[in-house]
């Protein structure tokens, strides 16, 4: 990394982070749909696996923050790429880990670091269609790690009333101040431990279809108020 770019993240990162806070603190949570289904995980004494889309990150990120509050032990996996330095920092600041790397580009190494986190009690926290996409398609790689790390994935999604998309494959969502916020929390969702690790299609589809309907639930709850 140049000295340039380390001076713009030494800057760039408390900026960014002010401006997440002063986001966050104008938008209007209407609903969490299914808060309960994280309830058994607050604590830290039970390990699940966090998954929503890529284009969710800020405010499926900042529910996070708040299950961090109350004891939830996150790990994020985030890009090992350079663009991944600002959240690595951002999420740490949080009180969260950070793994950095990929469920499928990584390979063996970024699931040996998973596997390692989630014993020591933590919940493998990512965005399951990242960092490349395809948009709304689950990666094998989330849920060949639930299922060796023997942990349910807790599909999460959202929908806000008034945002800006930016122009990329992700369509990644930035809500604007004082729109209207619903967050969704899928029931865990548990790969059997008899199933072969070449035998997950099923599953993988299973979750990507969870985290579509939590997202169509909250755009529908947006729309009824």
């Amino acid at each position: 990394m140049t000295r340039l770019r380390r001076l713009y993240y030494f800057l760039g990162t408390p900026i960014l982070r002010g401006l997440l806070r002063l986001g966050t603190a104008t938008y209007r949570l209407e609903a969490v749909i299914g808060a309960e289904n994280i309830e058994p995980f607050l604590d830290g004494k039970a390990v699940c696996a966090p998954a929503y889309w890529h284009q969710h990150h800020v405010l499926c990120s900042d529910l996070v923050k708040s299950w961090v509050k109350r004891g939830f032990k996150a790990c994020f996996l985030i890009s090992g790429s350079v663009d991944g330095e600002v959240p690595e920092r951002i999420a740490r600041a949080w009180g969260a880990e950070v793994i950095r790397g990929s469920a499928n580009q990584s390979g063996a190494l970024a699931l040996r670091d998973m596997q390692a986190m989630m014993k020591r009690g933590y919940s493998i926290v990512t965005t399951a269609d990242g960092p490349r996409g395809p948009l709304y398609e689950i990666k094998p790689g989330v849920v060949v790690m639930a299922r060796i790390g023997g942990v349910p994935i807790v599909p999460i999604a959202c929908a806000a009333s008034w945002v800006w998309e930016l122009p990329r494959w992700d369509n990644f969502m930035i809500p604007l101040p004082f729109c209207r916020v619903v967050l969704a929390v899928g029931k865990p969702y548990t790969i059997p431990p008899d199933v072969p690790l070449d035998a997950n299609e099923p599953h993988r589809l299973a979750v990507q279809e969870a985290v579509m309907s939590l997202m169509q639930q909250s755009a529908d709850r947006l729309q009824s108020r």
